[in-house]
């Protein structure tokens, strides 16, 4: 993606399963898991620049000592700050007495961070500020270890207005109307309302208080927990949770929107955002790394028993195909593959674009994040040339001359490296009329390579949103090397919709597919279609969520993809460039083609997978038309 959107979070979850003496002598380090943990969130370091956290519970300690530590940091680098903050407590013992590095009861005795049960946070922030306290993991302390909590998630929940209000009717004073807040003050009270249950039953069988503390931690009703907190939740979650007496869980939302994988064996179990992160940080194969269910948690017992249970009933399978596309690492197996489909599913439209003159045609991308998309693009231009070929010999029959079938088979895609960003540069005048032409120069460029005015230039994009930085910096550039034509292809279809599950992606004035619908009602003399949507959504703003329907596609009905792509290429050309620009885009049919098992599509195609996702659309267009530059939930 050639502008950069804020997205997703990531988690990481590790609770080891023997003594903490055994990974000593298996490994050679008390530090084992978090070392672990370090490698799970290094490894998803793209998921979140933000800030990141990490909470530690130590098992079994005696009254009076300190039992759960926490380290939050803010900022691209916090992952490195948090665990310098931690080693250097080891780096001191290490330097005092290195033999009790060696000894893990020691260190868990002394030392932060030593404990069996560890949790991760990497932050993208979509909402609110980038203070520490915008930071998970959170924490709900009480004396009580049974009722201490900490959680971190990534997720977005679309009713946090009328979850708030739950709250207040349950006679709470929650400090924040925030879905983090919200989410934490949930579940927290139904941990304080079944610690008070086990309390009552226990009591009344005659245990002492010291008795019942144990009880409580050993029959701790997770589910029952889960399943009031998470009642009327509407949103996209994967919410990971540790009690303070050592009990885990890692909750997913029933529609599987936002993603987590687990792994377990006889010496740890680990959960994260990303499976190819544990493939790589434990070196096990991927059959052995699984899903947790949508609608499901992952609950771990602090006697070490790992089951899933249904929490709320799954619905329809739409996992966030943004994931495959973009926002996943493309080291997993089945996210790579997609990739090559996505760009493979390109082909055709592209050799279209060109006319079939791929002599004149070269090929290439924009960001490195497009390379494995833009590697199924060349197989199938690859696949279609070997098509040609075959067809070209086959004609000549018994003529077949020496020169002519070399000439056949030497023809190959033109590929180029052309445009390469300049991390090094930087745009800091951000308010002057000077910014454009230091954009303009964020991109180096090939030299050298087109043939100009003669050839086509075709570049494949992840994803075009706002379109921004084509406009301000891309095409200008591909300008200056004199295509004839350049053909920008985005990977992903046109996204028209917000999302209000954990993207940044707010606004809906923001997206140049809205701007082109708009402009092209305006050229058609249908600006009644946006006064009559405008009503609508107004007419259904205080009806249930069940009730309310995405307005926000009648804006797109009356034009084609092929309409709103055309206009998107006419805003996003600069004045004054001398190619031809033309912007293609993915199908739907295509995305699905390519992503078959991943069909969250909402921001493609309006179809939200939970009520609130009408109710978000229909507010976010309410602003648009009412001038208020604000996120609409």
């Amino acid at each position: 993606m050639s502008e950069e959107i804020k997205h997703e979070c990531g988690i990481a979850l590790i609770r080891l399963l023997k003594p903490l003496p055994y990974y000593q002598k298996k490994y050679g380090t008390s530090l084992y898991g978090l070392n672990k943990l370090y490698l799970c969130m290094e490894k998803q370091h793209n998921r979140g620049q933000d800030g990141a956290g990490v909470a530690n519970i130590k098992f079994d300690v005696p009254p009076g000592s300190r039992y759960i530590s926490r380290c939050r940091v803010n900022g691209s680098s916090a992952i490195k700050e948090i665990f310098g903050k931690i080693h250097s407590r080891f780096e001191e013992v290490q330097q005092r007495n290195p033999e009790k590095l060696k000894d893990p009861e020691w260190l868990k005795k002394h030392i932060a961070f030593s404990g069996e049960l560890f949790l991760g946070h990497l932050r993208y922030g979509t909402h609110g500020g980038n203070s520490i306290e915008n930071c998970h993991p959170f924490l709900r302390q009480n004396n009580w270890m049974t009722r201490n909590l900490v959680v971190a998630g990534n997720f977005n929940l679309t009713n946090v207005d009328e979850l708030f209000g739950h709250l207040v009717e349950l006679g709470q004073h929650p400090k924040e109307k925030t879905d983090t807040i919200t989410v934490m003050e949930k579940i927290g009270h139904f941990l304080d309302e079944e610690n008070e249950r086990l309390f009552r039953h226990f009591k009344s069988k005659d245990f002492s208080n010291e008795e019942i503390s144990a009880k409580i931690a050993e029959n701790l009703d997770i589910t029952r927990i889960l399943k009031d907190a998470s009642k009327y939740w509407d949103g996209g979650y994967t919410m990971a949770g540790l009690f303070g007496h050592g009990d885990a869980f890692v909750l997913r939302d029933p529609n599987g929107i936002r993603p987590a994988f687990f792994y377990k064996d006889d010496e740890v179990v680990v959960v994260t955002s990303e499976r190819p992160v544990i493939q790589t940080a434990f070196n096990v194969p991927i059959d052995s790394i699984h899903e947790v269910t949508p609608g499901h948690a992952l609950i771990i017992r602090k006697n070490g028993e790992v089951t899933q249970k249904m929490i709320n009933t799954p619905g329809e399978r739409k996992s966030c195909s943004f994931e495959r596309i973009y926002f996943s690492r493309g080291s997993d197996a089945d996210i790579y593959q997609e990739r090559k489909n996505l760009g493979s599913q390109l082909c055709s439209p592209v050799l279209k674009s060109v006319d079939y003159d791929l002599k004149n045609t070269v090929f290439s991308y924009i960001p490195n994040t497009a390379e494995v998309a833009f590697g199924g693009l060349v197989d199938a231009l690859h696949h279609y040339l070997n098509v040609v070929k075959r067809h070209e010999i086959m004609k000549m029959g018994n003529n077949v001359t020496e020169p002519r079938l070399s000439e056949i088979l030497f023809q190959h895609p033109r590929i180029e490296k052309i445009a390469i960003k300049d991390a090094k540069l930087r745009t800091f005048i951000t308010n002057d009329s000077s910014r454009d032409e230091m954009v303009a120069h964020v991109y180096d460029t090939a030299y050298g390579v087109l043939k100009r005015d003669v050839d086509n230039l075709v570049i494949l994009d992840d994803s075009i949103v706002r379109g921004t930085t084509l406009k301000q910096s891309i095409l200008k550039i591909l300008d200056r090397l004199g295509p004839k034509k350049i053909v920008v292809v985005s990977s992903a279809p046109q996204i028209r919709y917000p999302d209000c599950y954990g993207i940044d992606m707010a606004k809906l004035g923001d997206f140049i597919a809205f701007q082109a619908a708009v402009s092209l009602l305006k050229d058609n003399f249908m600006d009644n279609v946006l006064e009559e949507a405008y009503e609508k959504a107004k007419a259904m703003e205080d009806l249930p969520k069940t009730e309310i329907r995405n307005v926000v596609k009648e804006i797109y009905k009356p034009f084609t993809a092929e309409q709103i792509s055309g206009k998107i290429a006419e805003l996003l050309r600069p004045e004054g460039i001398q190619a031809e620009v033309q912007i293609l885009y993915q199908s739907i049919e295509g995305l699905h083609n390519a992503v078959p098992d991943n069909l969250g599509d909402w921001y493609f195609t309006g179809n939200y997978p939970t009520p609130g996702g009408n109710k978000v659309v229909n507010r976010s267009f309410i602003n648009y038309m009412e001038g208020k530059n604000i996120r609409a939930y």
